[in-house]
């Protein structure tokens, strides 16, 4: 499991009200315990650690961007937990670019998650002020993407 992924699902148990999380991707399986630790096991056993030990989870990196001051506007929140993307596929143009006018309804990104496609809609019109999640960046539920003006 990709480092990324196992520090997002660190990062989630740790602010939600769940004790446990238990995820199974393949032949992998990963559990994280809050106030515990992370258990990741594959079928057959790795030859090194797949994970890293509990105080290295804890020098994670900064939390998901935030809008910096400055940029107020309308907020387009991740409705869900999943993976970024700007346009509908690699080598098609993006939804939308910084400047561009959208209206309430406009598809503006789409998320992945479990192998589906969601189209994201913009919650209000507005001008696109910026982008705050880099394509194919993995995204948490109720992560700022864009802002509107």
């Amino acid at each position: 499991m990709d480092l990324r992924k196992l520090k997002k699902l660190i990062d989630l148990v740790q602010e939600s009200g769940i004790a446990e999380l238990e995820i199974t991707e393949g032949e992998e399986k990963v559990k994280i315990v809050k106030g515990g630790g992370v258990n990741v096991s594959a079928a057959p056993p790795p030859a090194a650690p797949a994970a890293p030990p509990p105080a290295a989870a804890e020098s994670r990196p900064p939390a998901p961007a935030e809008p910096e001051p400055g940029q107020e506007g309308p907020v387009v929140k991740a409705p869900m937990v999943g993976t970024f993307y700007r346009s509908p596929s690699p080598d098609a143009k993006p939804f939308v670019e910084v400047g561009q006018a959208v209206k309430e309804g406009d598809t503006i990104c789409i998320i992945e998650a479990m192998k589906l496609m969601n189209e994201i809609e913009a919650d209000a019109s507005g001008v696109v002020k910026a982008i705050l999640v880099e394509n194919g960046q993995p995204v948490e539920y109720g992560q700022p993407l864009f802002i509107l003006g």
